[in-house]
């Protein structure tokens, strides 16, 4: 059952942010790997509520931009995916991106990791940035 919900923790969400174009895009980035959009929750948080889910679930001491939680079952993808706000704003100044494009980034990195991507290696790393690359030309065409 495709449900994607949008909570948001102490945060409020950026005024370019839409539902509609986000649930778009997650439904072609699951159709380009043939997958497809069962149910994801996306909250979007601050470092501080963040930093308390990976202490919690993964006995992790640090700040991080994205923690995805996979429930994916075969074809389908669902999960949680836990987006710090502050972290991807203090990511988009140190990368010297815009606040948009890095939002987006972390987003579709997310879903690539419920696609099966890993990045804990270097090799893992550069295919997961070239997917990313290739969401976010997806997401130009929703």
């Amino acid at each position: 059952m495709r449900e994607v919900l949008f909570y948001e923790e102490g945060v409020e969400l950026p005024s370019f942010f839409s539902e509609y174009v986000v649930n778009r895009w997650l439904d072609a980035i699951a159709s380009h790997y043939s997958k497809e959009v069962g149910a994801i929750s996306f909250i979007f948080c601050s470092d501080d509520y963040i930093i308390d889910v990976n202490r919690k679930y993964l006995n992790h001491d640090y700040y991080t931009d994205v923690i995805t939680f996979d429930y994916c079952d075969n074809r389908i993808l669902s999960g949680d995916v836990f987006i710090s706000l502050d972290t991807v704003r203090s990511n988009a100044v140190l990368f010297n991106v815009d606040f948009e494009s890095e939002f987006h980034r972390v987003i579709c990195h997310s879903i690539l990791h419920l696609i099966g991507f890993k990045d804990k290696t270097d090799p893992d790393s550069v295919l997961m940035r070239k997917n990313e690359n290739i969401c976010l030309d997806l997401l130009k065409t929703v």
